[in-house]
C-alpha cells in the first residue's frame, strides 16, 4: 500500500519537487567539509547575504532568496538553499599555527572520548576518564619542567656558572660570576629567581589563551528544552543537554593546571636553594623557611590533584555555575607560593656556588614513570569495558560481536593515543633540551648538559624514524598491490568502455590509496609499540646507568658508540628542523585551502570533542557550530512549519548529526539528513564508538524522519554508515562511479576527473536523493520505516 502511494506522488502532479498550493517553503541547509568553503561556491552564486551569524561563523543565502519566506509560491519547485559556513573557527589568522604546539594536549584530550561503548559500568568509566585527566596533568608537568630545565637548569645555572659558556655568549655576562664579579645577579639563587619568569610566562601564556579561546569559540549555550519536551533522546551521550557546554569543568582543570605549572617552577627553584641550606652553608632560619615552602607545595598540589581528580563532565544538564573560589584562589593561592619561593631563593648565602646539574633526572624520571603507569591502568580499564558484553537475544548479540570488531584497535584505541601523546611531550622535551645544551654548549665540554633521561629521549628520534619509514615502505607496497588488483574491478565498473591501460590504472591506484584510511590502527598500533619499546629502553638505561648514551657505548665498540653520538645529534637537529617545519605547514594549512585538506582532517578530528581532558587543548569549534545548527534547525521549522534536509559533507555530516541529536524528538522527526564523504562510521564509529557506534547512529536512523549517505570507493575519508540489519540499505546508497565517466561520452566531452572526496553535487545522484528525502518529509506521505505488514508486502 505504501509503496503505491510513493510511486502515485512520485508519477503524479505532487511530484517530488513540487507542493500543494500554499504549503510552506523547503529549506536544504548546507554544511561543509574540512577543507572549508565560502558561501558563493556553496551557494554557486556570487551574489550572497549573510542572514544570521559573526565573522565567525553564519548562515548565508542567496541574494534573491533572502525573503524566500515572504515568497513562498515561487519556490514550489527547488527548495531555499543555505549555507552554513564555519570555516573561520578552525582557520583564519595565521598565528593559529602556534596552537599545533598544543599537539600532546589535543591528542591526551581524544583519548578520553575514545573509550569503548559499555551499558552500565557508570563507576568504570568515571574511572577512565579520572585517568586520562591525570595523564594530561602529567603532560602540563612536563611541559613547565622542560621550561624549567632549559631556562633555569641549562642557562641560569650550568653556562652562567661556567666562564668558557658565559663568555661565549655575552647576554649573560651579567649573570656570571666569572664576567661580573661579585655582581647583585650573580648569586646562584637570584639566577634562578630571574630564569623562572620563562616558564612562569609560559604558564600564563597557557592559561590566557584557554581563557581566551572559551570566550571566543566555546561559550555559546546551547538550545535549551522546556520541561514537557525534555525527553530521552536515545541511547548516545551528545543528546544531552550539557554535553556541548563544559564550561565548568574547563573552568576547574584550568585553574588546576595553571596552579600545577606554577608550583613545578616553584619546585624548581625551592629545591637546589633548600639542598644548599639542609647542608653545611645554610642558617637555621633559612633551613626552617624551606621546610615551610616545601610542606606548603606539597599542600597545594595535594589540592590541585583533589580538583583535578573530584569532578568530571556533567552533560545530563545545562551546568551553568562556575566555581569561582576555587577557580580564581587556586591559581592565585600557587603564584603566592611562587613569588615566597623566589624571595626565599635570592637571599644571599655566602659561598653558594652552581656546580654540575640541577636534580632533574630524579623528576623527570617520576614523570615518565607515572605516565608509563597511568597508560597501563587505562588499557586495564578499557579492556575492562571492550569486553563487558551486555544482556541481548541472539541476534542482537550477533551483531554487538560485529560491531565490536570493527573498533579500532579491539578497545585499546583510548591508551595507544594517551601513550602517543606522552611520547610526544617526551620527544619534543627532550629534544628542545638537548638542542639548547648543544647551542649553549659549543665545544661541548662546558657545561654537562641536560638531565640524562632526556638525553635518551632524544636519542630515540632516529631509531622512531627509521621504524616509521620502514612502516610507510610496508604500506606503500600492500598499496601497490591493492591497486593492481582493482584494475579487475575497475574494469567491471565500466564493461562497456574501451579499454585504457592508464586510465585503469589511474581510477585503481586512486581506490587503493583511500584504503589507507582504514590502516590507521595498524600504524598507530605499530607506532605505540614502538614508543613504548623505545621510551621504557629510555627510562631503563637513564635509571640504571645514570649515564647518557654515547657514555654508556663509550666502552663498547666503536661503531656502537658512533650511532649513539650521532643518534644523539641527529635527534637534537631533527627537533629543532621538526619545529620550524611544523609551524611552517600550519602557517600554510591556515592560510591556504588545499594544504589545509590534506592535514586538515586530523585537526579536525582532534578539535571537535570538547576540552574533557586537557584545559590546554586548542579549542573546540563544536561547541560553537553544533548550537548554531541546532538553533538554526529548531526556529526555522518552529516558524514556518516547513521541510528541512540537513546537507552535510565530509566533518559538515559530523555536526549535522550532532545538531540533529540535540533537537527534541518532535523537531528531530521533521527532519530529513544527507550525508556524503562521512566519517561517521569510517572514523568516528572506530575510534570513538561510545558516541557513533551502531547503536547511536541506529538510533538517529530511526529519530530523524529519513536519512540517506552518499560515499565513494575513491574518497579517503567518507564511506558508509554501516547500519545492522536491514536499516544499512536504507541509509546507504551503492557507491557513486568515480570518475562519472571512463572515457569521453557526449554528456562528458572532456576527460571527466577523479573526484575522490569532493564535489558530491556534481553527480546527478545527489540531487535525485534530496528530491527523494524532500519528498519523504511530505506530511501525506509515509516516512522511511514501515510496519511489519507493509515490509513484507514489500
Amino acid at each position: 500500500m505504501e509503496r503505491a502511494q510513493q510511486e502515485t506522488a512520485a508519477d503524479g502532479a505532487d511530484s517530488p519537487t513540487t507542493r500543494p498550493e500554499g504549503a510552506p517553503i523547503d529549506l536544504e541547509l548546507l554544511v561543509h567539509g574540512v577543507g572549508g568553503a565560502t558561501p558563493q561556491e556553496m551557494l554557486d552564486d556570487p551574489c550572497t547575504v549573510r542572514i544570521t551569524g559573526d565573522d565567525r561563523a553564519a548562515v548565508f543565502r542567496r541574494a534573491v532568496d533572502a525573503d524566500a519566506e515572504a515568497r513562498p509560491e515561487e519556490y514550489r519547485d527547488r527548495p531555499v538553499a543555505e549555507a552554513y559556513v564555519w570555516s573561520n573557527l578552525t582557520s583564519g589568522n595565521s598565528a593559529r599555527a602556534l596552537w599545533l604546539l598544543l599537539l600532546p594536549f589535543m591528542v591526551v584530550n581524544l583519548a578520553h572520548w575514545m573509550r569503548p561503548s559499555a551499558a552500565g559500568h557508570r563507576r568504570t568509566v568515571r574511572l577512565y576518564g579520572l585517568l586520562v585527566r591525570l595523564v594530561g596533568l602529567t603532560l602540563t608537568v612536563l611541559l613547565v619542567a622542560a621550561a624549567c630545565e632549559v631556562a633555569l637548569d641549562l642557562v641560569a645555572w650550568q653556562c652562567a656558572g661556567v666562564s668558557a659558556c658565559a663568555e661565549r655568549h655575552t647576554w649573560l655576562g651579567f649573570l656570571s660570576p666569572s664576567v661580573s664579579g661579585d655582581g647583585w645577579w650573580s648569586s646562584p639563587g637570584r639566577r634562578l629567581a630571574l630564569a623562572a619568569a620563562v616558564p612562569a610566562a609560559l604558564t600564563w601564556l597557557l592559561w590566557y589563551l584557554s581563557r581566551r579561546t572559551w570566550s571566543a569559540y566555546e561559550s555559546q549555550p546551547p538550545l535549551t528544552h522546556r520541561p514537557e519536551q525534555d525527553e530521552q533522546t536515545g541511547p548516545t551521550a551528545l543528546g544531552r543537554p550539557g554535553f556541548w557546554y563544559g564550561r565548568r569543568l574547563v573552568a576547574r582543570l584550568r585553574a588546576g593546571h595553571t596552579a600545577a605549572g606554577l608550583l613545578t617552577v616553584t619546585a624548581a627553584v625551592v629545591a637546589p636553594a633548600a639542598r644548599f641550606d639542609r647542608g653545611t652553608g645554610g642558617s637555621g632560619f633559612l633551613d626552617v623557611l624551606g621546610w615551610l615552602l616545601l610542606a606548603a607545595l606539597c599542600a597545594t598540589t595535594a589540592t590541585v590533584l583533589w580538583v583535578v581528580c573530584r569532578r568530571g563532565r556533567s552533560e545530563s544538564r545545562l551546568d551553568q555555575e562556575l566555581d569561582e573560589h576555587l577557580v580564581r584562589r587556586l591559581p592565585l593561592g600557587a603564584l603566592v607560593l611562587l613569588v615566597l619561593a623566589l624571595l626565599y631563593a635570592g637571599w644571599s648565602r655566602p659561598g653558594w656556588q652552581s656546580a654540575g646539574r640541577l636534580s632533574g633526572d630524579t623528576a623527570f624520571g617520576v614523570v615518565v614513570l607515572a605516565q608509563g603507569l597511568l597508560v597501563i591502568v587505562i588499557g586495564v580499564v578499557a579492556q575492562v569495558l571492550y569486553r563487558s558484553v551486555p544482556r541481548a537475544p541472539a541476534a542482537a548479540a550477533a551483531t554487538d560481536a560485529e560491531a565490536r570488531r570493527r573498533v579500532a584497535m579491539r578497545g585499546f584505541g583510548g591508551p595507544a593515543v594517551a601513550l602517543l601523546a606522552c611520547g610526544l611531550g617526551g620527544v619534543l622535551s627532550g629534544g628542545v633540551a638537548q638542542r639548547v645544551a648543544d647551542w649553549m654548549d659549543g665545544t661541548g665540554s662546558s657545561i654537562e648538559g641536560p638531565p640524562v633521561l632526556l638525553t635518551w629521549q632524544a636519542s630515540v628520534i632516529p631509531p622512531l624514524l627509521v621504524a616509521l619509514l620502514g612502516l610507510v615502505g610496508w604500506l606503500a607496497w600492500r598499496t601497490w598491490r591493492l591497486s593492481r588488483a582493482e584494475c579487475a574491478a575497475v574494469d567491471t565498473d565500466y564493461p562497456k568502455e574501451p579499454a585504457d591501460a592508464a586510465r585503469t590504472r589511474s581510477i585503481a591506484r586512486t581506490r587503493a590509496m583511500a584504503t589507507l584510511t582504514d590502516r590507521a590502527p595498524l600504524l598507530i598500533a605499530l607506532v605505540c609499540a614502538t614508543t613504548l619499546l623505545l621510551g621504557a629502553g629510555a627510562l631503563v638505561g637513564a635509571m640504571d646507568t645514570g649515564q647518557t648514551p654515547v657514555e654508556a657505548a663509550r666502552h663498547a665498540y666503536a661503531v656502537v658508540q658512533g650511532a649513539a653520538e650521532a643518534a644523539q645529534a641527529l635527534g637534537s637537529w631533527l627537533v629543532g628542523l621538526g619545529f620550524v617545519l611544523f609551524v611552517a605547514l600550519g602557517r600554510r594549512a591556515y592560510k591556504d585551502a588545499s594544504a589545509r585538506r590534506t592535514v586538515g582532517i586530523l585537526w579536525d578530528v582532534g578539535t571537535f570533542w570538547p576540552r574533557a581532558a586537557h584545559p590546554f587543548a586548542p579549542p573546540c569549534y563544536a561547541e560553537r557550530a553544533v548550537p548554531d545548527l541546532t538553533w538554526r534547525m529548531a526556529t526555522w521549522t518552529r516558524s514556518t512549519g516547513g521541510r528541512l534536509v540537513i546537507s552535510g559533507h565530509s566533518q559538515g555530516s559530523v555536526l549535522a548529526a550532532a545538531a540533529a541529536w540535540q533537537l527534541t524528538p518532535s523537531v528531530r522527526g521533521r527532519v530529513a539528513l544527507l550525508t556524503y564523504g562521512s566519517p561517521l562510521e569510517r572514523l568516528y564509529g572506530r575510534w570513538f564508538p561510545a558516541y557513533f557506534g551502531p547503536a547511536e547512529l541506529g538510533s538517529l536512523h530511526r529519530e530523524v524522519a529519513c536519512w540517506r549517505n552518499l560515499y565513494r570507493l575513491t574518497d579517503p575519508i567518507g564511506g558508509p554508515v554501516r547500519l545492522p540489519g536491514d536499516c544499512g540499505p536504507d541509509v546507504d546508497r551503492e557507491p557513486l562511479k568515480d570518475p562519472l565517466a571512463y572515457g569521453r561520452t557526449p554528456q562528458h566531452p572532456l576527460p571527466a576527473p577523479i573526484l575522490g572526496h569532493s564535489d558530491y553535487q556534481a553527480d546527478p545522484v545527489f540531487a535525485e536523493e534530496r528530491e527523494r528525502l524532500l519528498a519523504r518529509l511530505r506530511p501525506d506521505v509515509p516516512g522511511q520505516r514501515p510496519g511489519p505488514a507493509a515490509r513484507a508486502d514489500r
